[in-house]
């Protein structure tokens, strides 16, 4: 990369959490400056959040429509390069296309949009732009998550039969909601949030890990959602049993799995873990430990795999450090951002596309099917149900 890329954002400003960790993934490596902004619906706080991070007050804008048009209208060597959209859930497709028509990259939080439409009709724009889109579905940026699909699609697991794949918190437990708690308020509000709360929020990633580090799509799930916490207008407790499309005729059964999410398990923070079970090995990964990835055997001992250690060709790729020094959840998200800088600097320079490892538009319609048949499914009084027809 020659130069920098210019960073715009849009959201993330007083109060947000997410935003904070967006801006210091993306300054990891020092190949991205944020530059520009709309940082709040309102913009007297907008424009406290650019003074805080020394912005030039001229770009930090009122609005993410007034954003789009003026930085579009710069020459290209100083408009920004790409916006990250940090909005709440009903915001990212308004907001994402606004930028998208502006001639300008992507780089989105999860979940992609408010519903499966807006994913089919993100995914249509993007074919006609031919402009670059990531989705910050983070933990597959982890160094040993990496090592651990590359495992999967070595063979070294065999086939696979069986995925569990959980994400318990607790941070709702109580109705948080009902006082002044921002990331509460929206993420417990269908208006904001859509059709689910805690599936939408964190079960997509415990989904999109299982997809990740398999290669499994699911056929048809099972859901059984509970709202526990009175009053609350969406579910904060979800149980999944999945079947996964048949990859190989070879007279077993296609692969299983379970999911489970939870945001009223108390003294759980944010523990996404998976296992993964073939017919020769099984592996085993887990965000509170990050660094470590284990294998178990049915006729060896136990294996433990660390980041850092030359058999790890795969997570050494994305590794900074050396043996020993942990990495953990900025780093990977700093990878997303990485990959994601790499396809935006090819494409600002006028290079041939190359194969980058971000999760892109496809990962957002997977994820969006995926809630829709989950609350339908859920709603329906815990029936198989198929996923939804995601063809272009």
């Amino acid at each position: 990369m020659e130069k920098p890329l210019k960073m715009g954002m849009v959201g993330g400003g007083p109060g947000a959490f997410i935003g904070n960790v967006h801006r210091m993934a993306a300054n990891l490596d020092g190949n991205i400056q944020l530059v520009a902004g709309c940082f709040s619906s309102n913009p007297e706080k907008s424009r406290i959040a650019g003074r805080e991070w020394f912005l030039d007050p001229t770009r930090v804008y009122g609005s993410y429509q007034e954003m789009a048009r003026a930085e579009a209208a710069l020459p290209p060597g100083q408009r920004i390069d790409f916006v990250t959209v940090v909005t709440p859930n009903h915001l990212h497709y308004p907001v994402v296309e606004c930028f998208l028509q502006a001639g300008i990259h992507v780089i989105s939080d999860k979940p992609a949009t408010f519903n499966l439409a807006e994913s089919l009709r993100l995914r249509a724009l993007l074919k006609d732009t031919h402009l670059v889109y990531a989705l910050t579905h983070n933990y597959s940026g982890y160094p040993m998550v990496k090592e651990a699909r590359a495992l999967v699609q070595s063979g070294h697991l065999g086939r696979i039969l069986k995925v569990v794949a959980e994400y318990p918190q607790g941070w709702l437990l109580q109705r948080l909601e009902a006082s002044e708690h921002k990331q509460a308020a929206w993420r417990t509000d269908p208006q904001k949030a859509g059709a689910s709360c805690c599936i939408g929020d964190i079960g997509t990633h415990a989904e999109q890990l299982g997809r990740y580090i398999t290669g499994l799509e699911i056929e048809s799930l099972c859901a059984d959602f509970t709202t526990f916490v009175p009053g609350r207008l969406l579910e904060d407790d979800g149980n999944l049993l999945l079947r996964y499309k048949r990859q190989v005729e070879d007279g077993l059964p296609a692969a299983k799995g379970i999911l489970y999410a939870s945001q009223i398990s108390a003294g759980e923070e944010n523990g996404p873990f998976i296992r993964v079970y073939g017919t020769k090995a099984s592996l085993e990964w887990q965000q509170p430990e990050p660094n470590k990835l284990i294998l178990k055997y049915p006729d060896k001992p136990m294996e433990i795999r660390k980041p850092g250690n030359a058999y790890n060709l795969a997570a050494n790729a994305f590794t900074r450090l050396p043996a020993g020094h942990p990495e953990a959840f900025l780093e990977a998200f700093a990878n997303i951002y990485r990959e994601a800088a790499k396809a935006i600097d090819d494409a600002r320079c006028g290079r041939q596309i190359g194969v980058y490892d971000y999760p892109g538009i496809e990962d957002a319609v997977q994820g969006m099917a995926f809630i829709e048949a989950a609350v339908q499914s859920a709603t329906d009084g815990a029936v198989w149900t198929a996923m939804p027809t995601m063809a272009d």
